[in-house]
C-alpha cells in the first residue's frame, strides 16, 4: 500500500507540473510548406539545389541552364570558351557555387586555408563631407586602394589584394541552471597586402555566403507588408525597432527598399547577382560595366577583358531565373509534440518579434509560380540593432554598424546535412543554433535573457523547433 500511495503521489505531482505547461497548439494547416506550393519535398544533401516544385518541365530547362552558369567555373580571358571568359583580374572565386556550396551556406576559412573561398571581407572608410555621391550609390566609401571588397585571388600578372584568416578567443556564457556554453569571438587578420598599406581608418566586415533558397519568394513579398512591420521609434514599446534600409537601385537610378544581403544593402536579385559577378569574380555586366579595380591597381586596369560585357544580358537573366526559383525544403516533424512546444517557447521568448513567421507574396510576382504564395521565411527583412557583440561598426546605406537584417530561418535545420557544417551568423562565428541565439544582443537581448532562463528540456524543445525549419 505505501508503494502504491507513493506512485499515486508521484503521478499527481507529474500531472500538476504538466498543468503548469500549456499544451502547445497543433501545427497550422500547411505549416510544413515553407514556400507554399513552391516547396520541395527533399531533406537530403541536395535539398537546397532543386527547382520550385510548381515549375513546369519546360521552365525547368531554363532553370538547368541557369544552374550551369551558376555552378561551372569561369576562365581567364582570352579563351576559346568565350561565353565564360573574363575572370578577374582580381577575384574571390571562379564560380558562384564555390561560395554558395550546394546552394547553401558558406563558412569561415580554416586556420591553414589558402584562401577564404566562401567568406569575403567588405572594406570601407568613414565618410567625409565630399563623399555624398558614394554614400548615395554604394552606401559606403570604399577603401581608396583596395575598394569595397578584399579579393584574395588574382590572374597571372596581377597580385592578390591580401590573405584573410580568422583567430578566435573563447567567451563563456551561462544559463540560469549553471550550464556553460563557450562562444567564440572572431578576430580578423589580413596579411600579404598586394598594393601597399590599408587606409588607417579602414572598417572591415567579414561575411559568409548565405543560402540561396527562396530568394525569389522574398523578392515577391509586397513592400507594404515589409514596411508594416517597421517600428523605427519603437512606438509600441516592445523594445524592437525594425528599420527598412533604403538603397540605390542601379537599374532604376533611384533609392528603393533594400531586402537582400546581410544588411539589406541590395534591392533586387538581379542587382545582387551583378554585384556578386563584379566583386566576387571580377566579371562585368551591362549593370556594372567596369572591372572592380582602383586607380592604384594598374595591372588590373590593363588586363585583357572577356568582352563588353563579360556576362551577357542573356546569361545574367538565366542566372536570375535560377536564383529566383531555388525551392525551399519542406519542414520536418511539424506535428511532433516537442517541436510544437519549441515553437511555443520561440514565440514566448519574443523571437518572432523579428523572425516574422509568414507573408503572402504579390499577385504580380516576377515569376507566376511565385505569386500568391503563403510563405514562412521567419524574417521581417528589416534592420535591427544586435548589440556590441555582433557589431561590425561599418555602416551600409541606412544600416548602422550595429544593425543587421533579420536572417531568414527557413532551411536552417538542414545546414549541416547540405553543407557539412552548422556555422551561422554573418561571419560564421556560431558553431550551432544555440551559440547563434546567445550572440543576440541589442533589441534581441530580452529574448536572449528568456532563453538563458530555459532549463535543459526547454532548450531541447526550442532547438527541435529550429531544426525542423
Amino acid at each position: 500500500m505505501p508503494v502504491l500511495l507513493g506512485r499515486l503521489a508521484g503521478l499527481s505531482l507529474l500531472l500538476s507540473l504538466a498543468a503548469c505547461e500549456p499544451t502547445p497548439p497543433p501545427a497550422e494547416p500547411g505549416e510544413a510548406l515553407s514556400g507554399g506550393s513552391t516547396t520541395v519535398q527533399q531533406s537530403a544533401h541536395n535539398a537546397f539545389s532543386l527547382p520550385s516544385a510548381n515549375l513546369s518541365p519546360l521552365r525547368r530547362l531554363d532553370f538547368s541552364v541557369g544552374n550551369s552558369f551558376f555552378r561551372n567555373p569561369w576562365v581567364i580571358a582570352p579563351a576559346t570558351t568565350t561565353a565564360r571568359d573574363g575572370l578577374g583580374p582580381l577575384f574571390n572565386t571562379n564560380a558562384c557555387q564555390n561560395c554558395h556550396i550546394k546552394d547553401g551556406r558558406g563558412h569561415p576559412p580554416a586556420a591553414d586555408a589558402a584562401s577564404a573561398v566562401s567568406m569575403l571581407v567588405r572594406l570601407s572608410i568613414p565618410a567625409g563631407p565630399a563623399d555624398q555621391t558614394s554614400l548615395l550609390h554604394a552606401g559606403i566609401v570604399p577603401e581608396p586602394v583596395y575598394g569595397g571588397q578584399l579579393q584574395d585571388m588574382a590572374i597571372p600578372g596581377s597580385a592578390p589584394e591580401g590573405k584573410v584568416r580568422i583567430d578566435y578567443r573563447s567567451v563563456p556564457m551561462h544559463f540560469a541552471d549553471g550550464t556553460q556554453v563557450d562562444l567564440r569571438q572572431p578576430t580578423l587578420q589580413i596579411s600579404q597586402l598586394g598594393y601597399g598599406p590599408l587606409h588607417p581608418d579602414t572598417q572591415f566586415s567579414a561575411r559568409i555566403a548565405p543560402p540561396m533558397i527562396g530568394l525569389g519568394l522574398l523578392e515577391a513579398i509586397p513592400m507594404a507588408s515589409i514596411l508594416a512591420n517597421a517600428d523605427p521609434d519603437d512606438a509600441n514599446g516592445d523594445g524592437i525597432s525594425g528599420r527598412a534600409n533604403q538603397v540605390w537601385d542601379d537599374a532604376l537610378g533611384k533609392t528603393v527598399l533594400g531586402r537582400f544581403g546581410w544588411k539589406a544593402g541590395q534591392p533586387t536579385l538581379n542587382q545582387q547577382n551583378a554585384h556578386a559577378f563584379a566583386g566576387d569574380m571580377g566579371l562585368t555586366t551591362n549593370l556594372l560595366p567596369r572591372d572592380d579595380c582602383t586607380a592604384a591597381q594598374t595591372s588590373c586596369l590593363q588586363a585583357v577583358n572577356g568582352g563588353q560585357p563579360e556576362v551577357s544580358d542573356e546569361i545574367l537573366a538565366l542566372v536570375l531565373f535560377y536564383s529566383r526559383n531555388l525551392g525551399v525544403p519542406a519542414r520536418r516533424q511539424v506535428d511532433d509534440l516537442q517541436v510544437r512546444r519549441g515553437k511555443q517557447l520561440f514565440n514566448q521568448a519574443g523571437c518572432s518579434g523579428c523572425h516574422t513567421p509568414s507573408f503572402t507574396t504579390r499577385a504580380d510576382a516576377a515569376e507566376p509560380e511565385l505569386a500568391n504564395q503563403l510563405i514562412r521565411p521567419y524574417s521581417d527583412l528589416l534592420l535591427h540593432d544586435m548589440g556590441d557583440g555582433l557589431a561590425d561598426n561599418r555602416a551600409e546605406f541606412l544600416a548602422s554598424g550595429r544593425e543587421w537584417r533579420t536572417a531568414p530561418l527557413w532551411g536552417v535545420g538542414l545546414t549541416e546535412t547540405v553543407n557539412g557544417h552548422s556555422q551561422l551568423l554573418h561571419d560564421g562565428r556560431a558553431r550551432n543554433l544555440l551559440e547563434a541565439i546567445l550572440w543576440h544582443g541589442g533589441e534581441a537581448d530580452a529574448a536572449r535573457q528568456k532563453v538563458l532562463a530555459f532549463d535543459a528540456e526547454q532548450r531541447a524543445a526550442l532547438l527541435a523547433f529550429l531544426h525542423s525549419l
